[in-house]
């Protein structure tokens, strides 16, 4: 008998999680097959089959936490030899089997995975599923909101449910939240014997989409079809499988909102009054969010100096080649690649600002990966867009837009969320004339981009209408001097106002 060991996960990687086991307990394997995919939060592991035979025993189901050297399985060795009982056995046992089949179906546990590097715990929402319920093998069951971001919770095996942890409960990685018991044919069963009350419509979360399958929404999707009285079969689904993500919901409100009232409707019927006070629990996330710039205040000594920027040359170049760019690359020209370029260029010449502080030592960093800070429904988060140096315009758009979409889809993983050495916030998109922003600790500092407005400006003694928009860069003092803070902001708008010293380095 051959053990299946977790392997090495890497420097500073502790454990990781079942993803997926490509064979079942009885099945014939060759050596060095692949058996099972293991996940952490930097990469994704096969392991293999250690010698040819039949998969004797699974130790770990999907979803459970392994350390590095954990006994995984097992591999029965010499195939030939180990199938042939494999495929006997049913005869003599048939009879045994249909009565202790019940008693004997073992239960696999549902358990908490791994949510990241520093995330510890999590609360639960609420189970798509009820005990007793009839549960599929890879079925959306719960999602487990952490203080950056959702987890979502899938069947581990075909069977039936069992609930150990309510919602709003506080969950910690690896904890057994529930479990599903019975194999495939037991828990189909029951499904197929109870018609009556399957056909009974409840808004249960199920939805019957264009595709034809019954998908089972996610909580942040049933949220936004209940607040906006969408109608899931209405709903065009693009995320993996067919399902709806929080993305289609969102882009389906427009399409079905209602016409406006007409004017005389005004006095048919009294508005409603509501509470005239609510109080709702604080997502972790926000939480998190509140706690997080708090402590940045409280830790670092913040500044912030501004300027303004004449973005005239930007914007006619933008103009000029937005056409041809967008033919070429697949993705729009906007700003935020002109300001990430600028920022590195600046960043390379001021080091301090790419810095952090670590006790009493420095740390600086000669890398520049930049957080792109982006509002969600959930909140701020700030997704970082890793090497920004060595990226194109193009790179960075592309880079940049898919990050934007996974933080409004939810879909943002632990490792796109942390590491960042500048923060850049836009607060122009919002409208924002001006703004002090606050430090994305341990970070010393963060650029904040406002509205670019149409004002007078003295150009060579004349008085010209010019689209500004005003920089705010906020740093910490304890390690960025006012001088280079100022010198920093001001290489940013020498960059902008002129982009071509941009491509020619100067």
């Amino acid at each position: 008998m051959a053990d299946i060991l977790t392997p090495a996960l890497g420097e500073s990687v502790t454990e990781a999680t079942i993803a997926k086991w490509t064979k079942k307990v009885g099945d014939a394997v060759k050596k060095d097959e692949l058996l099972v995919e293991l996940e952490t939060d930097k990469v994704s592991l096969e392991v293999v089959a250690p010698a040819d035979g039949v998969l004797g025993v699974i130790n770990a189901a999907e979803g459970d936490t392994v350390v590095p050297g954990a006994v995984l399985g097992s591999v029965t060795e010499g195939g030939a030899a180990a199938a042939a009982p494999a495929a006997a056995a049913p005869a003599k046992a048939a009879k045994a089997e249909t009565k202790a089949a019940p008693a004997e179906a073992a239960a696999i546990d549902i358990t908490v995975p791994v949510m990241g590097e520093s995330v510890a715990e999590g609360s639960m929402g609420k189970w798509l599923k009820k005990s007793g319920d009839a549960v599929k093998k890879d079925e959306l069951l719960v999602e487990i909101e952490t203080d950056k971001v959702a987890v979502e919770v899938s069947a581990p095996a075909d069977g039936v449910l069992t609930i150990a942890a309510d919602e709003g409960a506080t969950v910690t990685p690896g904890q057994k939240i529930g479990s599903v018991s019975g194999s495939g044919a037991a828990a189909s069963a029951p499904t197929a014997a109870a018609p009556a009350p399957a056909a009974a419509p409840a808004n249960t979360g199920s939805a019957q989409v264009s595709g034809g399958k019954n998908d089972t929404l996610s909580p942040a999707v049933q949220r936004v079809v209940a607040e906006n009285n969408l109608d899931p079969k209405a709903i065009a689904a693009t995320g993996p499988k067919g399902n709806i993500t929080k993305a289609d919901a969102i882009a389906a409100i427009g399409a079905a909102a209602p016409a406006p009232a007409p004017a005389v409707s005004a006095p048919s019927a009294p508005r409603a009054v509501g509470p005239r006070e609510e109080r709702v629990k604080m997502t972790r996330l926000r939480q998190t969010i509140a706690r997080r710039l708090k402590e940045s205040q409280n830790t670092a000594a913040q500044l912030t100096t501004f300027n303004e920027v004449d973005m005239t040359n930007v914007m006619a170049l933008r103009t000029q080649y937005k056409d041809v760019f967008e033919k070429r690359h697949g993705v729009k020209l906007g700003f935020m690649s002109f300001f990430t370029k600028a920022v590195v260029a600046a960043l390379h010449e001021i080091p301090a600002v790419n810095a952090e502080i670590d006790g009493t030592d420095i740390i600086y960093k000669n890398h520049y990966d930049i957080g792109v800070a982006v509002g969600t429904e959930k909140g701020l988060v700030v997704p970082v867009l890793r090497d920004a140096d060595t990226l194109s315009l193009a790179g960075i758009e592309k880079g940049i837009g898919a990050l934007g979409k996974a933080a409004r889809d939810g879909a943002l993983t632990m490792d796109q969320m942390q590491g960042g050495t500048f923060t850049i916030t836009n607060g122009g998109t919002y409208g924002s004339l001006m703004s002090t922003p606050i430090l994305n600790a341990p970070q010393s500092g963060i650029l904040g981009m406002h509205n670019i407005v149409q004002r007078p400006m003295a150009i060579n003694g004349e008085v010209k209408i010019r689209p500004m928009m005003y920089l705010a860069l906020s740093y910490d003092h304890r390690i960025v001097d006012g001088k280079e803070a100022v010198t920093f902001l001001v290489r940013i708008k020498e960059l902008l106002e002129d982009p071509q010293r941009a491509l020619l380095d100067l």
